[in-house]
């Protein structure tokens, strides 16, 4: 099995990407989706979110609001670092479960992590044969924001200004997508990293890790 990281800002295009991958192969594990799995109704993580930023962000239904929880935390460094704490050790052990039975029911699998926040991780959580990086400047993807999910360009350039910067993402960079292109010219480099990585050595040879908590 290769286990390969894909990340990006938000915005950055890095779901199209994922798609693309997925369409020639790759199995994926997707850390947005386990992120809400993992605040799900009577999870702890939701209990303990209940708890630390108020039981008001927790709908007559049992779930989480988003939304609001967005609002409460984005722009505030403090209050982002507690709301980590909380749900990154949970996606990582959920992640670890899926990365680990795609391995077992194909050894020879490519599993692609997709993982918005690889670089705030205090550790890396996994052991990774390749890091792709999806980049987009940063005006496209307020752009994109604003204009294909509807966000404000205040709120847009905080949710950005959160995250790490292209350059510390493109320092562990393995390969990178630029997609500040046509999106012909994004799967074009997706198609191309694919066959990289279906050109790495030795697989089967490394699987996934723990190696603690973050990201």
């Amino acid at each position: 099995m290769h286990l390969v990281a894909l990340t990006g800002g938000i915005a950055s295009g890095k779901s199209t990407v994922s798609a693309r991958l997925a369409e020639l192969g790759a199995v994926i594990v997707d850390a947005d989706k386990l992120a809400r799995e993992v605040v799900e109704p009577g999870t702890d993580a939701l209990q303990k979110i209940s708890d630390t930023f108020g039981a008001d962000l927790i709908g007559p239904d049992g779930c989480l609001d988003r939304p609001a929880l967005g609002k409460r935390v984005f722009g505030q460094p403090e209050q982002l670092q507690k709301l980590n704490a909380i749900t990154h050790p949970a996606v990582h052990r959920l992640g670890l479960e899926r990365i680990t039975a795609a391995g077992e029911a194909d050894p020879g699998a490519i599993v692609v992590y997709d993982v918005p926040l690889l670089l705030e991780a205090s550790k890396r959580p996994y052991d990774f044969d390749f890091v792709v990086v999806v980049s987009a400047k940063e005006e496209t993807r307020v752009k994109r924001l604003v204009e294909l999910r509807g966000m404000s360009e205040v709120d847009a350039r905080s949710r950005v200004g959160s995250q790490a910067t292209e350059a510390e993402r493109l320092a562990i960079a393995d390969a990178v997508i630029d997609t500040n292109g046509t999106l012909d010219e994004t799967i074009a480099q997706a198609d191309a990293v694919w066959q990289t990585v279906r050109a790495l050595p030795g697989i089967g040879a490394r699987s996934a890790t723990a190696s603690g908590a973050g990201a």
